[in-house]
Parts: structure tokens; C-alpha cells; sequence
């Protein structure tokens, strides 16, 4: 066993004690928790509050490489999607493995410290394989530097549109068929499986969208993908996407779903921000998953979702970052809020409780993960706040989440291990160095790529 001694700390339900100290198993399972103790020799000490570590229900780690250079003019989604396209065609096993390298370790600095990576750059731009499972090894790789623990999402995408064939910047993303990325899938469970520690690495899957593989494709899934595994998708979005699926299948996106029972515990729906009435009732009746991204929904013009409706009918709503225009559990936590407030006029849509419980168990539930933070049994997965800062001073602890942001982030643990303190990662340093190396090669690549063309 080893100890840690917390000044304060966030304990289920929600309140905040002092002086709590917990033994941590060499699994990085806490074993047993005591409020109200002093710190013993030999204990890791954690200044300011505790909180459970946040989860990242939604990420595409290569998105980070455009933050910053997609924000003038004017536009919609489609329009920023084309520049998403031109970051995917740059990308090489090599390029990735060190872009997400560098934008795991911001997350791991800001207090995430496990991701969902929604992925499906699989091939060579033009479709053509690489060696075996070269880009989803090269991201398990990144994950396993940085220290985070990863569920990536290997993600089904065979059309542009309704049965419509993919597009050119859109082949690298297909295997052509349901059954052929099963197959793949599968193997790439196996190889992750012998090559990671589960608890660094797991294999879930997704579905990119219902635009993106049409009912054969969602049927062949629904019966061959073994039930246990995480499946997630992006699901009503934009209003196109719910307009083009009326007209294709007479249903919402979500009501086709139902169509091929792929309703359930297991699902998680990303952004769901246009729904009607009776999605919510049958998402809520499932009890799936709702990955909400407020801050790339509010980049992107995608809308403000329906996340408390969500939860009161009986889904489960989580926190992920998705395009990485902020990289920081705690805006995330607050856009949520400040979504529903702004919709509805109303504060207190969330509580700060509530907010933690979204970015941390709510992301854990949608990568298949035990739920982290301090309570017997829960994953030791940590995130310290100074309590003193200009932005935190003179807040109620249990207020936190509606006043830091990750510059108040003094250290990180996962399992039982510190892997970042105020801002720098104890194993590879400066996430601002790391990216900017990654992003100028990226650029250099894209150069090249042009010039060739």
C-alpha cells in the first residue's frame, strides 16, 4: 500500500472534508479513505482541494492542430469541416504518434487524465493500407507517454452521405464495408491486447454517424460487435443531418437507431444537439451516454444541447473536448452550465456536484472505465486545485468547478503516480513545446504535400 494525505478534499456525494488521507493498492485502486487525520512519514502530501481526475469522453487528438487557425470570417460546421479535412491528409503514423503524444500531455497537465479517442484516420490518403494497425498503435503509443489512459474509439465510416460513396479526403477514413472494418476491429482488439496493460489501453468502437454508414452497415454491427464493448457515435449535431435522415429513412437519427436496437447502456451519443422531443424520451429510456462538448459546440455554432432534459429523462451526460479549441475540464464543466443557463434562464442547472460527477464518472461510464476519485474501490485518479489564485480566491471549495480553470491546477495523479505539477508534465515537460514541435512539423508535412501536388 502506499498513502496520500490531502489538505481538502471532494468526497461522494459532494462535500469537501479536511485532512483526508487514502491508501492506494499497487493497482492504483484506493483501498480505504479517513477524513479528519494528519499526514503520516512517507505520505504523497496534495495541497489545496482534491478532486477525482476528469474523463475525456470525446476527443480527435489531431483537431488540436487547428486550434487558433480556424476563428476569422465567417462560416459554418461544413465550412471548418474542409480545414479539418486538410489537417487529416497530412497525417503519418510518425506525425500522429507525436502530435497526440503532445496533446495527451495537455490534458494530462489540465486534469484529464483518460480519453476516449474517437478515431478513424486508418489508411493511407487515397485508402491504400499501412503495416497493420499503424495509426491506432501510433495513438496507444502516445497515450502510454503521456500517462493517460486510453479507450480508443476505432470508428466505422463508410459513406459521405446516406449511401453516398466517400468523398477523396474522406477514403482514408473507409475499409469499405461493416464487415471488413469488423474484421480489422477485431484485430486491433487483439494486438492492443497484447502489446498494453488494459489499464492503459483499451479498444472501444464507433460509429462515425448515421450519415456515414448506412442500415446495412449499423444491422451488421448491431449483431457482431460483442455486446460488453463501448460503442459511441456523433449523433444530431447539425440540423442537415437530421433533415438528410428524415428524407433517407423517414426517421430521426436517433429513432434509426432504435430501429437497429443500438440503443442502450453501453451507447454514448456525442453532442445530441438537436433533438426532438421524443429522442430525448428514448435516449433517456436506454440510459445511454451523452458525450456534450460545449465548448467546441459553442466554436462550431453547433447549437446548445439538451442536456439537463437529457438527464432528467434518465441518460447519463459527460464532458469531452472533441475539436481541443479548450483543453481544460473545468471550462467544460462551466459552458455546460452556462449553456443551460443561457437557454433556459435559469441558474443552477447543475450543480457544482453535478458538473464534477459529468466530468469525471460521466466520462469514465462512456470509455467503459472504472470512475475515479476518493472512495474505496474507485480508480486513484487525482487532480489537486490551488484554492488561492486570482481566479479562486475567496471561493467556497465546493464551488470550484465554477471558478478554476486547469492554470490552478497544482498536480496530477493517476494511480498513484504524479505526472504533472502546475502546468508541466513530470515526464515530458511543457505541453506548449511539445506542441508547438508537433504542429511546425504537421505544417512542414502540409508544405511539402502541396508542393508535390
Amino acid at each position: 500500500m502506499k498513502a496520500l494525505w490531502c489538505e481538502q478534499a471532494w468526497l461522494e456525494p459532494g462535500t469537501i472534508a479536511a485532512g483526508v488521507r487514502a491508501e492506494v493498492d499497487d493497482g492504483g485502486i484506493v483501498r480505504s479513505v479517513m477524513p479528519g487525520t494528519q499526514a503520516e512519514p512517507g505520505d504523497l502530501r496534495l495541497p489545496g482541494v482534491v478532486f477525482p481526475a476528469a474523463a475525456n469522453a470525446h476527443s480527435h487528438a489531431f483537431h488540436r492542430a487547428l486550434r487558433g487557425r480556424t476563428h476569422s470570417g465567417t462560416g459554418t460546421f461544413w465550412t471548418w469541416r474542409e480545414a479539418m479535412y486538410q489537417a487529416a491528409g497530412t497525417l503519418t503514423p510518425e506525425l500522429y504518434e507525436e502530435l497526440a503524444t503532445a496533446v495527451y500531455t495537455e490534458m494530462v497537465t489540465a486534469g484529464w487524465t483518460s480519453v476516449a479517442e474517437f478515431h478513424y484516420v486508418h489508411h493511407r490518403p487515397g485508402g491504400g493500407p499501412y503495416a497493420p494497425h499503424a495509426m491506432e498503435l501510433a495513438l496507444a503509443r502516445a497515450a502510454v507517454a503521456a500517462g493517460i489512459r486510453l479507450t480508443l474509439l476505432d470508428t466505422c465510416y463508410l459513406s459521405s452521405g446516406f449511401g453516398a460513396p466517400v468523398q477523396p479526403e474522406q477514403a482514408r477514413f473507409s475499409d469499405g464495408g461493416a464487415g471488413a472494418w469488423l474484421t480489422r476491429w477485431k484485430s486491433l482488439r487483439d494486438a492492443v491486447g497484447a502489446h498494453f496493460s488494459a489499464a492503459q489501453v483499451t479498444v472501444g468502437a464507433a460509429v462515425h454517424s448515421v450519415r456515414a454508414v448506412d442500415e446495412p452497415g449499423l444491422a451488421c454491427i448491431a449483431q457482431n460487435l460483442p455486446a460488453e464493448v463501448p460503442l459511441h457515435i456523433h449523433l444530431s449535431e447539425q440540423p442537415a443531418e437530421n433533415q438528410d435522415c428524415l428524407a433517407a429513412t423517414g426517421l430521426t437519427p436517433t429513432g434509426l437507431l432504435a430501429r437497429h436496437n443500438l440503443l442502450s447502456e453501453r451507447l454514448t451519443v456525442v453532442h445530441a444537439t438537436h433533438l426532438t422531443g421524443k429522442d430525448i424520451e428514448l435516449l433517456g429510456q436506454a440510459g445511454v451516454t451523452v458525450a456534450m462538448c460545449p465548448t467546441t459546440e459553442a466554436d462550431l455554432a453547433d447549437g446548445i444541447g439538451p442536456a439537463r432534459a437529457l438527464q432528467d429523462a434518465g441518460a447519463v451526460v459527460a464532458l469531452g473536448t472533441d475539436q481541443h479549441a479548450v483543453v481544460d475540464p473545468w471550462l467544460e464543466m462551466r459552458a455546460l452550465e452556462h449553456g443551460e443557463r443561457l437557454g433556459s434562464g435559469e441558474r443552477g442547472r447543475f450543480s457544482p456536484a453535478a458538473l464534477v460527477q459529468a466530468a469525471s464518472a460521466g466520462g469514465s461510464r462512456a470509455q467503459g472505465r472504472a470512475a475515479a476519485g476518493l472512495q474505496p474501490g474507485l480508480v486513484c485518479d487525482l487532480v489537486a486545485l490551488d484554492p488561492a489564485t486570482a481566479r479562486t480566491a475567496g471561493s467556497d471549495p465546493g464551488q470550484l468547478p465554477l471558478t478554476a480553470t486547469a492554470q490552478d491546477v497544482t498536480a496530477v495523479v493517476v494511480g498513484r503516480e504524479v505526472l504533472a505539477r502546475n502546468g508541466r508534465h513530470t515526464r515530458l515537460g511543457d505541453p506548449g513545446t511539445l506542441l508547438a514541435a508537433a504542429i511546425a512539423r504537421l505544417d512542414e508535412a502540409a508544405h511539402l504535400r502541396r508542393a508535390e501536388s
